[in-house]
């Protein structure tokens, strides 16, 4: 009876092992928070907070004539949730997130994705944004940099060549730690519109 016994527990144990080694969040991070964007916005060309970005590849003034590169800037919500909805102990400053990175990238939906010539280049950034257990934080970011719309494509539209509009998506991805330095990760999209648009 010992021995049957014995072959039973050796069973068990491998079963259990191999269920938590495939559980997807203990493989993909070690914290016990969760970072969500709940939403990203960017601005029209007339300064109106919006769900898209309408990138103006070269400002003039309508005033003076006047031209000028400028950045087009997100702003980026989040807020952070335990991954184990009933918690054995309540929340802590442990379980905050600091934001600290970002990347953005582009693509566009006919497939044609090479840097430097169908989308400007990706780059990153930095940040510092703490987002508690329950809460929101709110920051503002470049989608994208002056240096791109000196760059093709972009510069192809300031100078009148090539596509008038140029429709992407940009990928932003944020990075960051909960206070036990356990790294965290989120997601988010915004459609962008570059053109050489009228001011008025």
């Amino acid at each position: 009876m010992r021995k049957r016994k014995s072959v039973k527990i050796m069973v068990i144990i491998p079963v259990i092992l191999f269920l938590i080694s495939c559980n997807p969040i203990v493989n993909d991070s070690k914290s016990d928070s969760r970072l969500i964007i709940t939403s990203i916005t960017g601005f029209d060309i007339e300064e109106n907070e919006v769900n898209f970005i309408q990138s103006d590849v070269l400002y003039e003034n309508p005033d003076t004539g006047e031209t000028s590169i400028v950045s087009d800037q997100g702003i980026a919500t989040f807020t952070a949730e335990l991954l184990n909805p009933a918690p054995i102990f309540d929340p802590s400053h442990f379980n905050s997130i600091m934001v600290t990175k970002y990347t953005v990238s582009y693509f566009r939906s006919d497939g044609k994705n090479t840097e430097g010539v169908d989308v400007p280049y990706s780059f990153s950034g930095s940040l510092s944004a703490l987002v508690e257990i329950g809460s929101t934080a709110e920051v503002s970011f470049v989608v994208v940099r002056e240096v791109a719309k000196m760059e093709p494509p972009l510069l192809n539209l300031r100078e009148g060549r090539g596509d008038g509009v140029i429709q992407a998506t940009a990928k932003i991805e944020f990075y960051g730690h909960d206070m036990t330095n356990n790294n965290v990760k989120a997601t988010g999209y915004l459609t962008v519109f570059f053109a050489n648009y009228v001011n008025e």
